[in-house]
């Protein structure tokens, strides 16, 4: 595989190069532009209302400067009176005016003060709850799973994770694109935007404590130095990626990756499948899809189970974990089950039904004979 050169990979982390910051799932709220600027549409309407209020009252008022009030000076007085400055060269001097002072000026200055205190206190609120909201995040992040690239294949990967029972709080996106950082988070994930060859920004998805990660970038070359770094970060994690191109899966393995998915490779054995026999096509894009019709997935053996053949348990078996060792139903070495094997079965599910890898799934898929109907 050719790598591009060191200037090449330089410019594209320069161009990557963002502020890293982890952007934790939230609700859809306004923009805090809009909301300073409603505010202070709002204190200006504040401000119009009492100077009109002083100006249709002019006559009560008395100027250490001489002359009548004109509609400047009712400004002047309503800006030095809801900010509480309060020069005292414009005074109220009749009864009326003194009485619209105390019962219509003074609640407009209370709330001329909230709308712009509030905005202030609200500002430095939401940044202290989004400080406690992020360091809460990190404290309690555990074994969870790192998403590289949040395109096609690392959202239908992470789905694919979440409906055996995985939480959207234990996902971490990382994708140098904002905008998509922005996608996965809307769905729940936590995100972080920059350069996942970076191994800053894997520290920000806490990847040292992770238990499994998935690495879908768009490039070969990309999958590779993020294999590199990820397992330099994180020694026990599980590293699954894909390539496009099936030469490269060798050079991944040895990055750290403990599974690699060529991506162009099985969709082009999944076309010529379907193009010598539609029907087979049909049943491999059945269980390759997640949530209904036929699904592929690993539990462990039960004690009811224990002694018994893989053609004697109730569902499908493909194949047996034993230790490190994935020995296929047929295989003369698995002989009876037993309590430590695991067993990859394929199961009829619906939408509603949710199959969780260390639940035995359920309804089992009819077998007749040992052969599937």
């Amino acid at each position: 595989m050719k790598l591009p050169g060191q200037d090449a990979i330089a410019r594209q982390a320069d161009e990557h190069l963002v502020t890293h910051r982890v952007k934790l799932p939230r609700k859809v709220v306004e923009h805090p532009i809009r909301q300073v600027l409603k505010r202070l549409s709002m204190a200006l309407v504040v401000l119009v209302v009492t100077a009109l209020i002083v100006y249709a009252d002019r006559d009560g008022y008395n100027d250490n400067a001489g002359g009548g009030l004109t509609l400047l000076d009712a400004f002047y007085y309503a800006t030095v009176t809801l900010s509480t400055t309060g020069y005292g060269d414009i005074t109220p001097a009749g009864d009326a005016a003194r009485l619209t002072n105390i019962l219509v000026v003074t609640p407009l200055r209370v709330l001329f003060l909230i709308i712009l205190v509030g905005t202030t206190l609200e500002a430095l609120t939401e940044r202290t709850r989004e400080e406690w909201r992020l360091t809460r995040w990190r404290s309690t992040l555990r074994d969870h799973t790192v998403v590289i690239g949040f395109g096609t294949k690392g959202r239908s990967a992470i789905r694919t994770v979440c409906a055996t029972g995985l939480k959207k709080e234990q996902v971490v996106v990382v994708d140098p694109s904002s905008k998509v950082v922005d996608a996965a988070t809307a769905e729940g994930y936590a995100g972080i935007v920059g350069d996942a060859t970076r191994s800053e920004v894997l520290k920000r998805a806490e990847v040292h404590k992770a238990r499994q990660i998935i690495i879908a970038t768009q490039r070969d070359d990309t999958a590779v130095l993020v294999a590199l770094t990820a397992r330099q970060l994180n020694r026990g994690a599980k590293i699954v990626a894909t390539v496009r191109e099936e030469e490269n899966a060798p050079l991944l393995k040895q990055s750290g990756a403990d599974a690699v998915i060529t991506s162009a490779s099985a969709a082009g054995r999944l076309l010529g499948l379907s193009v010598l026999s539609p029907s087979a096509g049909m049943v491999m894009e059945d269980l390759i899809q997640q949530g209904s019709g036929l699904d592929i997935v690993e539990r462990p053996v039960v004690k009811a189970e224990v002694g018994k053949t893989p053609r004697e348990v109730a569902d499908l078996v493909v194949s047996v974990i034993r230790g490190h060792r994935v020995l296929g139903y047929d295989d003369p070495a698995v002989g009876r089950l037993e309590l430590t094997d695991r067993l990859i079965t394929i199961v009829r599910k619906t939408p509603a039904t949710q199959v969780a890898p260390d639940i035995r799934p359920m309804p089992p898929m009819p077998r007749n004979n040992g052969r599937a109907e």
